[in-house]
């Protein structure tokens, strides 16, 4: 399908549904669906709008249609040389450029690098009064409606559909390496809050035990080749084999490690705590040792939706937030834990004034952030 006639065919379901006080649940391929609030209203499938409309590898910029497939796009860039360094997380085939932005998730690499809404330069909306709208631009010093580009990120569809993205992508670095080093939670987090105050091409790093009371530090480096080796030379551990290294760093952004497998029947789910890359050990009764990424700052624990109580006083404490991040399949449907914690009034009031003022007449999912929202 020719894409301004997909545009155009969106534009009118969006008109149409406004009309008819209809709700529109906005969907790529689905990946992402266990991701929030369960989504709610008619489907509105977006993968019509797709394909790269721009592309200036020597500007580091892509301008790329939100249904196009995420693999189709980093295949794109990988042919010149480049990456998205935030290394979106893929969950499963299908997943799309506009799901990856309204989900506003990053990979391993999002503490060294940034996240999702650092790279987004420009977007064009269709908001809830079947306007479209284009914010931002094509270089990182247009500074026109660029806060609202990033605020798209991590909306979950609920501000409006967003049909384009301009994108900055890097070179890939020129040189990587990943060590291991054998130690316990607490002597994991203590080095590499060391080796974040040291000039090291730190890129990512992960932690957990294979067995109960073993324990295993994963880091990567990535930068210049001088750069990277001399890092080996200074901080030892173990060097991995680099093919192996890349499908172990594969599977942790994807959650195929066999560490995030749940039970579908079973009674745990999989938390995300968001909290500062300096909080110690945060031990949960009843938890088993979490998985540690991004230098400290996320930390996955796998226990039931009913100690949400338990795992949000405990982020709180540390000075973060915890998510219900992923319910088993034969839960997903009763589970009325809301997924996110609860916002402060003065940014809930921010929300939902931006709400409302994108999508007045509550066309789009606003459920899948705000737990009971209608």
């Amino acid at each position: 399908m020719n894409t301004d006639t997909a545009l155009q065919q969106v534009v009118e379901r969006v008109r149409a549904a406004a009309a008819d006080a209809t709700s529109l649940r906005l969907r790529g391929g689905g990946t992402k669906d266990f991701y929030g609030q369960p989504p709610r209203g008619e489907l509105l499938d977006l993968r019509a709008l797709a394909g790269i409309t721009s592309y200036e590898p020597s500007e580091l910029v892509v301008t790329v249609r939100a249904g196009t497939p995420l693999a189709e796009l980093e295949a794109a860039l990988a042919e010149q040389g480049q990456c998205l360094p935030f290394e979106p997380p893929c969950f499963d085939a299908g997943g799309t450029v506009g799901g990856m932005v309204a989900a506003g998730l990053s990979g391993p690499s999002r503490a060294s690098v940034g996240a999702v809404r650092d790279y987004v330069l420009g977007t064009t909306l269709i908001n809830g009064r079947a306007e479209v709208l284009s914010f931002g631009g094509q270089v990182m010093k247009n500074v026109a409606g660029y806060d609202v580009s990033r605020v798209l990120a991590g909306s979950l569809g609920t501000l409006g559909v967003i049909a384009e993205v301009s994108l900055k992508v890097l070179p890939v670095a020129p040189a990587e390496a990943t060590l291991a080093f054998a130690c316990s939670q607490a002597d994991a987090l203590r080095l590499l809050n060391e080796w974040g105050g040291r000039p090291l091409p730190l890129n990512a790093s992960s932690w957990f035990e294979h067995v109960p009371g073993a324990g295993v530090l994963r880091l990567r480096l990535r930068g210049a080749v001088a750069a990277v080796e001399a890092a080996c030379a200074q901080l030892g551990g173990e060097r991995q084999d680099p093919v192996r290294a890349a499908a172990g760093w594969a599977a942790l952004r994807d959650q195929r490690m066999p560490w995030f497998a749940l039970d579908e029947a079973g009674s745990l789910a999989l938390w995300r705590l968001s909290v500062p890359q300096t909080a110690p050990v945060i031990a949960i009764d009843g938890c088993a040792a979490p998985l540690v990424e991004w230098h400290g700052g996320q930390r996955w624990y796998l226990a039931p939706p009913a100690q949400a109580a338990r795992l949000r006083e405990a982020a709180c404490a540390a000075g973060g937030h915890a998510t219900l991040f992923r319910v088993p399949a034969a839960q997903s449907a009763d589970c009325d834990v809301p997924r996110f914690d609860a916002l402060s009034a003065p940014v809930a009031r921010i929300h939902r004034a931006l709400m409302q003022e994108f999508d007045p007449h509550g066309v789009f999912d606003r459920g899948r952030l705000f737990a009971g929202e209608s």
